[in-house]
């Protein structure tokens, strides 16, 4: 996928950081500028994750709607981070430890840094993002999440250090990405039926009631919620009263 980034910009703006990622393929390693169209969430994780008796994180895998298949992540952290990625319908790819950034530090040593996910936006844009947080950056981290940061502003894409997430709204994504597979909208007539119904905001399960058993409906509704085709409050619970109304920009 071709970004254009480039247009315009002087080589020296990119000159100094290496791009080192995997594909079908193999291993590949170019400068940064002449990397900025590879498309990175289509790679393979150039890195895996360790799993050992005590260890402190929580790695595993999360089964992404956006992709059909596994992202890896290190830690609960990460993997909220991960769902929320999945969760922006904009998002039309997203790959774990996507690529190995390296540069030289003012000493001349040669620093390396895997960025915890990669994202494609639906008009081409690229996003970098590295999950921590906020108190737990010491200087070493600063340093290269700072060189992380600069690298993708020369690359023209988009870099985000994220930590912790309101813990309602997290609740509530959680809660939804439970009906995130297709088969939660597979009857087309519920699903027509169900946006007929909250084409004005509507209390969600009085509403979801006119149409039969809600045991049977609510799955078809918070899968469109899922993928924004209906909408609600996710700063407060989810509850019987929620009102869920046409789709918005979440």
């Amino acid at each position: 996928m071709g970004l254009g980034v480039l247009e315009g910009m002087k080589p020296s703006q990119v000159d100094g950081f290496e791009v080192g990622w995997r594909d079908d393929q193999g291993e590949h390693r170019l400068p940064l500028a002449d990397a900025v169209s590879v498309p990175f969430e289509d790679g393979r994780p150039v890195r895996s994750f360790p799993s050992y008796r005590g260890q402190r994180h929580f790695p595993g895998l999360y089964w992404s709607s956006t992709t059909c298949g596994h992202v890896g992540f290190e830690s609960w952290l990460e993997r909220d981070h991960a769902m929320l990625l999945d969760f922006t319908p904009e998002v039309t790819g997203l790959l774990s430890q996507p690529l190995w950034l390296s540069w030289k530090d003012d000493r001349g040593k040669r620093v390396s840094h895997a960025p915890d996910y990669f994202a494609r936006f639906e008009d081409g844009r690229g996003l970098m993002v590295d999950c921590r947080p906020l108190d737990r950056i010491d200087a070493r981290s600063a340093a290269k999440f700072a060189a992380a940061q600069a690298a993708c502003e020369a690359a023209g894409w988009g870099y985000r250090v994220v930590g912790e997430v309101d813990p309602v709204r997290m609740a509530n994504v959680r809660w939804l990405a439970g009906y995130r597979h297709p088969r939660y909208g597979a009857d087309e007539g519920l699903v027509a039926r169900l946006l007929a119904l909250f084409s004005v905001p509507s209390p969600l399960v009085t509403q979801v009631a006119l149409l039969g058993d809600p045991i049977v409906v609510l799955p078809a509704m918070f899968h469109l919620l899922w993928l924004g085709r209906l909408a609600a409050d996710l700063s407060r619970p989810l509850s019987d009263a929620t009102l869920v109304s046409p789709a918005e920009i979440r």
